[in-house]
């Protein structure tokens, strides 16, 4: 069983160890500061997907304290939504800073991070993991706390930022989908006013899933909200891709690195690679996975 005092003291040091980052980080020199700052959501927005996000380039020394503030930045605020996380893309490249040290103190930062998620996930009851969490550390929003922090230290060909379209996975057997369906039959749903025809809307789900073989797959296949990452190449094969949720940290890189910006976000109005999905359920985005 995992005690206040378990959360508390995990909390704790990664509180310290991210602090002791953002003190050595501010004494570094830095040949760039980049803050790309984004909407905030408030609670009343946080449902709406946005169909374009504007961007706001900070440079500089606002840019730098702005980068150093967003690594703390793990606490609901009043008015804001706690659901829909604030992101900071941004990028610090750093000069004539002590690599090694530099790398083993963001390596301390993310294993602390990494502990203190494994901490919370060993509550196996989302309600008393809510609850523990809470009491141990007030208005703290976990999924913040976890986000781990990017750094590279070789010196690339190129570091960008670009907008990424995810989706949220998850393979469920039949039986598993099936109990999933039985529960929202139950639920009360704000959209319909009449229960009677949720209820009639779900047990045609039902119909359809049962209808499959026993060991059929299936994948809820969800869309996320579009998110900013950085893009890492060193060559046309050798390249990757990382979350922009927290800035992005270059240490002593060469001096023609190609170092790109976060641009405006519109919805694009279709995509090439886009493929129409035959939903089993369109409200859960069930889907047959493809043998």
């Amino acid at each position: 069983m995992v005690t206040k005092v378990q959360i508390r003291s995990q909390f704790d040091l990664m509180s310290e160890l991210t602090l002791r980052l953002i003190e050595e980080l501010n004494l570094c020199e830095y040949t760039k500061a980049e803050y790309y700052q984004l909407p905030d959501i408030s609670t009343v927005d946080e449902d709406k997907v946005a169909e374009s996000i504007k961007v706001t380039k900070i440079s500089g020394e606002l840019a730098h304290k702005a980068i150093l503030n967003s690594f703390t930045d793990i606490y609901k605020k009043q008015g804001l939504s706690s659901r829909v996380l604030k992101r900071h893309p941004g990028l610090l490249v750093i000069k004539n800073a002590d690599k090694q040290a530099l790398i083993n103190r963001i390596a301390q930062v993310n294993k602390a991070k990494a502990a203190f998620k494994e901490c919370i996930l060993a509550i196996d009851n989302n309600d008393a993991r809510f609850e523990a969490v809470h009491n141990a550390v007030p208005n703290l929003i976990t999924l913040a706390a976890y986000r781990k922090i990017h750094s590279e230290h070789e010196s690339p060909f190129s570091v960008r930022f670009t907008w990424m379209h995810k989706h949220a996975t998850k393979t469920l057997t039949k039986k598993m989908a099936l109990e999933m369906l039985q529960k929202s039959a139950s639920y009360r749903n704000p959209r319909m006013i009449d229960q009677q025809k949720w209820q009639a809307l779900v047990a045609q789900e039902q119909l359809r899933v049962a209808s499959l073989g026993e060991k059929e797959k299936l994948r809820i296949r969800r869309p996320t909200r579009v998110s900013p990452q950085v893009n890492v190449r060193y060559t046309a094969q050798n390249r990757y891709h990382v979350s922009a949720a927290l800035p992005f940290i270059l240490i002593n890189p060469e001096p023609d690195v190609k170092l790109g910006v976060l641009p405006n976000y519109e919805k694009p109005l279709s995509h090439p690679r886009k493929r129409d999905y035959d939903f089993l359920v369109d409200r859960l985005y069930l889907e047959q996975v493809e043998k």
